[in-house]
């Protein structure tokens, strides 16, 4: 009963953030025709926002459905302690509470990986600030807990989400969101088997860690649409094209 309301919920997000919101999204990569039933790993880069749950305006009904049955969520202990928190719990089946440092919590989430699992993760681990920095005045740098799921999926894809940021909607310390604005994102899939082969998975994790998070910051870095001043990274991103579930 909770995966169906889970469900619930998701499309709910995704119906609402498509009536209050303009998207424009853009392929990276070449369509994979069987990808989208093999999503093992939603990886969401360009952490801004409590809102980020809006993205789903994006995401296909199928994989909501695969996510509010099967999926693995870590949210940070500090965000489930907000009113927000039992919104969060809603959104997938297995909703792991995480400190944010490599303990139990984090087992926690490793553990509730089985092979029908498809799992979320925020690889930064926090929010950027207006500033640029997070709420410690430090750069945004990626963490390697994305490489340690990596580790224990086998196969199947891995669905990058380059956000365009969510600032000009609701930043951290704002309430309400501002209506009516673009969401700009771009998504890639990755084969899993094919990404752990290139960064040398098999030479163990103390080499596969440092490469996984070298490589996700250059995706971001390079990918991720920001706008600033009416620009967009990479370009303007054109409205969505052959998204095959929408």
């Amino acid at each position: 009963m909770k995966s169906f309301l889970d469900f619930l919920m998701l499309a709910a997000v995704k119906i609402v953030s498509q009536f209050m919101f303009r998207f424009r999204g853009e392929r990276v990569d070449p369509l994979h025709q069987d990808g989208w039933s093999r999503v093992r790993l939603l990886v969401l880069l360009n952490h801004t926002s409590l809102y980020e749950p809006v993205l789903a305006g994006f995401a296909p009904y199928p994989l909501l459905w695969r996510f509010a049955y099967h999926g693995v969520l870590p949210v940070a202990e500090k965000t489930m302690r907000r009113n927000i928190g039992l919104f969060f719990r809603f959104l997938a089946r297995n909703v792991v509470v995480v400190t944010r440092q490599r303990d139990e919590t984090w087992d926690d989430v490793l553990n509730r990986i089985d092979r029908n699992a498809i799992v979320m993760i925020l690889p930064e681990g926090r929010m950027m600030r207006r500033s640029g920095l997070d709420a410690a005045g430090k750069q945004m740098t990626v963490r390697g807990g994305v490489a340690d799921i990596l580790d224990v999926l086998d196969s199947g894809f891995m669905l990058m989400v380059y956000s365009g940021g969510l600032h000009h909607i609701q930043a951290p310390g704002e309430l309400l969101p501002r209506p009516f604005k673009t969401i700009r994102a771009r998504v890639e899939l990755i084969e899993i088997e094919d990404y752990k082969r290139t960064l040398g998975h098999d030479r163990g994790m103390d080499a596969f860690k440092p490469a996984v998070i070298d490589d996700l910051t250059a995706r971001r870095d390079r990918l991720c649409p920001v706008a600033e001043n009416g620009s967009v990274r990479g370009g303007e991103v054109p409205k969505w094209r052959g998204w095959p579930y929408n």
